[in-house]
């Protein structure tokens, strides 16, 4: 009797479990979907007919953009190449004063939006601005009587992207001069070789593929950029889409410009995933301690010079001005004003976060256990292009947003008027159901990125021994998971919060009437040159920055 009980039972258990793997797959592929609408709208906009507008692009601007954007992607790349990778090797090999603190701060320039610190620098380096005058002031010189480099061109927004962007490079390649071997380096020495050519031909070859994959994702930012490229007037691929979306009215060659800018971030996306360091994989360990050279003062000296510069003019620079400024405007204005703008933004970003967090845990026990052959079918291709959001540009992911938007707004009120004699007109394009929509696509890959080590970590044998004692699914996950899921469930939700509340041009192209952040207020009235007046909200902006970025560096380093 009870075999015939247990044999009737084991089939209608089979059936659940099969309805639950196809309810859980179709629920994966339901966000994948609502997650690459974008793309879909970039494509299919694309195909639609212009009035001419693209036919004048293409003939006029079209090679400026491409010219352009290339040119500060070689520029971007190259520098940020250069000065993450050295002041990793300094800071990981040679021993000077200040060493300790100064790897610290080396991350902090990531904290700072980079379009801020593009209007700083074309304060300081204007010709009206402090830098200049006092040229004059010392020399004596006349308006005719110097030359001075202009601030406001594409090698200006190079630099200025660099200095913000290099701590990308520097944390992956000081992770991987950590963790080489040290017995290659000291064989190299022992032959004869100095320590510039040991570095060259031993420890370099051996971290290259994490500074490729430092400096992919940095020309993933630069691609992406918007504010310093518009600021300082260089026409790019981010700008030509702003341009003939608002300027020129024609989103049809909005989206084609948009289609061309997917392709790069294709390619800058394949090449990050392929230079992508991977622990598990890693054929390189240290075999003995890390010591230290220590060369003559004069030397030690001259790597401390070389590792501080990046930081004075990466981060102290631009908020020793910011401050300077800040502090007039409070005595002539206080603050009040800018109260709503930060609550817009902190209000925005914790939604952001709490929404990207649950997706992200969703996705991950989605992945969670599952075979090496399971995790190259449709539902892990589905979950990859879920994820994909990061790498499109605000600029991209707003026009690619805003055409199926409007066109289910449109249907929903014809039906609505149809059926019930009443047009609702749009009541999804132009608000912030929109404009979180977009914040959760282009993050959710950072926090995903951040939840799904941890949760595939969790040992099996967890939930195995958790059953045996009658514990439910749901009881296992809030009781036993989310426990040591924490601190990457921090990190990923502070990640999300400090992106999304810098996060420029998908703000301003579909953020509702009359709403601001503080991330527009400082594009607005810096283009309007009032830099003082926006100095206050840039301030909270770094300092807000600051935090999540000294947190997970303290942990980089500690691990």
């Amino acid at each position: 009797m009870n075999a015939s009980k247990s044999i009737a039972i084991r089939p209608q258990s089979q059936t659940q479990n099969h309805l639950r793997r196809v309810a859980l797959a179709s629920l994966v592929f339901l966000i994948a979907a609502l997650l690459t609408l974008p793309l879909f709208g970039v494509i299919i906009g694309s195909m639609g007919e212009s009035d001419g507008t693209w036919s004048h692009l293409s003939e006029t601007v079209l090679s400026e953009y491409v010219i352009n954007t290339l040119a500060l992607l070689v520029m971007v790349g190259v520098l940020t190449g250069s000065i993450g990778t050295v002041s990793a090797w300094l800071v990981t090999s040679i021993e000077f004063p200040g060493r300790k603190v100064v790897e610290w701060l080396l991350v902090l320039p990531i904290a700072s939006p980079a379009y801020i610190a593009s209007y700083v620098y074309t304060d300081l380096m204007d010709y009206a601005g402090p830098v200049q005058s006092a040229l004059r002031g010392l020399m004596g010189w006349g308006a005719d009587d110097y030359w001075f480099p202009a601030i406001r061109t594409l090698p200006g927004a190079g630099l200025v992207l660099s200095f913000v962007l290099y701590p990308y490079v520097y944390l992956l390649a000081r992770s991987a001069f950590l963790n080489q071997s040290q017995t290659r380096f000291a064989a190299a020495r022992s032959l004869g070789a100095s320590p510039l050519r040991a570095f060259w031909s031993v420890a370099l070859p051996a971290a290259r593929a994490a500074i490729l994959g430092g400096i992919a994702l940095t020309l993933m930012e630069t691609a992406a950029d918007f504010g310093v490229a518009d600021y300082f007037g260089v026409p790019t691929f981010s700008t030509g889409i702003y341009r003939a979306w608002y300027g020129m009215g024609d989103p049809v060659s909005a989206l084609r410009l948009s289609g061309l800018l997917l392709v790069i971030m294709a390619i800058l996306v394949m090449a990050e995933r392929r230079f992508r360091p991977s622990q598990a994989n890693n054929d390189i360990a240290r075999d003995t301690v890390l010591r230290r050279m220590k060369p003559s003062r004069p030397l030690q000296w001259l790597a401390a010079f070389a590792c501080i510069m990046p930081i004075l003019i990466g981060f102290a620079f631009p908020v020793a001005r910011l401050v300077y400024l800040a502090a007039g405007d409070i005595a002539r204005n206080g603050m009040p004003q800018f109260v709503s703008f930060a609550t817009n933004s902190v209000t925005m970003s914790v939604i952001a976060a709490g929404l990207t967090l649950a997706l992200s845990l969703f996705l991950a026990y989605a992945q969670r256990g599952r075979t090496r052959n399971q995790k190259t079918g449709p539902m892990s291709a589905a979950t990859r292009l879920a994820t994909l959001g990061y790498a499109l540009p605000g600029t991209l992911l707003a026009v690619g947003l805003l055409l199926p938007m409007t066109t289910i707004d449109k249907s929903i009120s014809r039906w609505m008027l149809d059926q019930f004699g009443w047009a609702p007109g749009l009541f999804l394009t132009g608000t912030v159901v929109t404009l979180i929509y977009a914040y959760v696509i282009r993050f959710l890959t950072v926090s995903y990125n951040t939840v799904e080590p941890a949760v595939s970590s969790i040992p099996r044998a967890m939930d195995e021994a958790a059953r045996t004692l009658g514990s439910r699914l749901s009881r296992i996950v809030f009781e036993v998971h989310l426990p040591g899921l924490k601190p990457a469930l921090y990190s990923a939700g502070l990640l999300v919060f400090i992106d999304t509340m810098r996060e420029l041009p998908a703000t301003l192209l579909l953020r509702p009437a009359n709403f601001e952040t503080l991330a527009t207020q400082v594009y607005r009235l810096a283009s309007d040159e009032r830099l003082a007046e926006a100095s206050v909200a840039a301030l909270i902006l770094i300092a807000i920055g600051i935090l999540p970025v000294m947190l997970i560096t303290r942990a980089n380093l500690k691990s």
